[in-house]
């Protein structure tokens, strides 16, 4: 895994992250735009990481990123959202390093028990967070409401 580094995303990441969850995460959804991503950097700065590769030409020295995870934190529970990993680099333990970050992190301001959205058809992703001790909750229902913009 030394081809790899975990890293906090930054405003200049932006457009990168969200072209990578064009293709890793199977594209992006209401919040997952250049306004939204941003807004989160400046809220939670420590938020959103990035899985790059070493060595490589690009910003502050690092490589492309081969895989992402939100780490979000409301100071009561531990969220996590768009584990992703490069189709082209799955299956090394990048996505396990993320997670690895993510409840070090977690665990390091307080947090008990983290979880997890996963989309009920996202088999591959399903396999990969019961891969990491996570487990399903039958019993609970997402409720969800669309804002109006301010």
């Amino acid at each position: 895994m030394s081809d790899f580094r975990i890293r906090a995303a930054t405003a200049d990441d932006i457009d990168d992250v969200l072209a990578f969850w064009e293709t890793a995460a199977g594209g992006t959804s209401i919040s997952d735009d250049h306004d939204g991503v941003a807004r989160l950097l400046v809220r939670d700065p420590e938020a959103l990481l990035l899985a790059v590769s070493d060595g490589a030409e690009g910003d502050g020295g690092d490589g492309a990123i081969v895989g992402t995870v939100i780490a979000g934190w409301d100071g009561w529970r531990c969220h996590l959202y768009r584990l992703a990993v490069d189709p082209g680099h799955r299956r090394r333990g990048i996505g396990r390093l993320l997670l690895d970050a993510a409840e070090r992190r977690f665990v390091a301001l307080g947090g008990r028990r983290g979880d997890a959205m996963v989309l009920d058809r996202n088999t591959l992703g399903r396999s990969a967070w019961a891969a990491s001790g996570y487990e399903p909750e039958p019993h609970w229902t997402r409720w969800v409401k669309p804002l109006p913009a301010a």
